[in-house]
């Protein structure tokens, strides 16, 4: 793939553990790669697949989806629901003609900084070799940066 690729990956990232993991980073210094839009949820379980489609939709080359550790989770079990959500994308997004390795699940504590910064200069590595994805329509970067983008609160 072109050195010039500049992948566009979004990361819904859980209020309670990884958005505050994300945070520890930033007041840490550490660096990481500027190349994610990070999307608060308060719960990872609360990330349905019509989200990571949507993203998909509008040019994301990757989607990672990041929660608190098993035990831990604010809402008791939305991570184990996350991970139910997880498997029903993965499935979806094979049948779409998209590699594995586009959509990652992954669990950050708040006291997880360095884990955070590896976790996402790795995934966007990961994105840089598969390249573009084959659902990017052509969107601008500018365009994808300024997409309002809405979470839904999953109710049962």
């Amino acid at each position: 793939m072109s050195d010039t690729f500049e992948p566009r990956i979004v990361v819904f990232a859980c209020n309670w553990c990884s958005y505050a993991g994300a945070d520890t980073a930033g007041v840490s210094r550490l660096p990481y790669s500027s190349q994610i839009r990070v999307i608060r949820t308060m719960c990872s379980g609360r990330v349905s697949t019509a989200h990571v489609l949507h993203a998909f939709q509008l040019g994301a080359d990757g989607v990672l989806v990041s929660g608190c550790h098993f035990g831990d989770c604010h809402y008791i079990s939305g991570n184990h629901w996350a991970v139910k959500q997880f498997d029903v994308t993965s499935k979806l997004l094979r049948t779409v003609g998209l590699e594995d390795d586009r959509i990652r699940l992954e669990w950050v504590s708040a006291a997880e900084g360095p884990q955070w910064a590896a976790l996402i200069d790795e995934f966007v590595a990961t994105i840089k070799k598969l390249g573009p994805s084959p659902l990017r329509d052509g969107t601008s970067d500018r365009a994808f940066a300024e997409q309002p983008v809405e979470v839904q609160e999953v109710t049962e």
